[in-house]
């Protein structure tokens, strides 16, 4: 007595072993990408909030990508995976277009952490007509950019703001140093 069909087995086992290799490539690509952002997060000084939300966010686009190669892959269609993805970018696309600020910074984010040339610490002096925004970087968040004004004012400067103005790298101003001397008579 023959429990299963022969074709549905194998075509079970055919499914099972390429979940499997496509789990360890998926685990393996997942390492090498969190890798490399964290040595790049390392390199510009970026919070660890701020590289964890990153992980995360290239995290779950990478378990989008191999779970739509994998439906592929097993038979789905790309015809039907792809309306599928369309359907949830289309509804957050609409979910997000009353707060399309928040999205926008939200992308700014992004590119302010692989492309933007300054990192906290830095001085530098956004270029607006009507104010002085100058300073040194404090923080770089996921919504905004903190700036430290000379004044000691902390300036907060949205990301999609920052990417649209210049942004000028100041160099500190050099510290004289004084050295003062007393001079004594001993008496005669």
């Amino acid at each position: 007595m023959q429990i299963f069909d022969l074709n549905v087995s194998e075509s079970l086992i055919h499914k099972v072993v390429l979940a499997v290799v496509m789990y360890l490539i998926y685990r393996l690509f997942k390492h090498l990408i969190g890798k490399t952002i964290v040595a790049l997060a390392n390199t510009k000084q970026a919070h660890a909030s701020r590289t964890a939300f990153i992980l995360r966010s290239v995290n779950i686009a990478l378990l989008f990508v191999f779970a739509s190669l994998y439906l592929i892959a097993t038979g789905v269609g790309y015809g039907d995976v792809s309306l599928f993805l369309s359907s949830i970018f289309a509804v957050l696309g609409v979910a997000l277009v009353a707060q399309w600020s928040i999205l926008s910074n939200i992308t700014a984010s992004f590119l302010i952490f692989f492309v933007f040339p300054y990192r906290v610490g830095d001085l530098i002096k956004v270029v607006e007509k009507d104010e002085d925004v100058r300073g040194k970087i404090i923080d770089i968040t996921m919504f905004h950019v903190l700036i430290q004004h000379e004044s000691g004012t902390v300036i907060t400067y949205p990301n999609n703001l920052i990417l649209q103005k210049g942004v000028l790298k100041l160099s500190e101003a050099p510290k004289t140093k004084s050295k003062s001397r007393l001079y004594t008579r001993i008496g005669k």
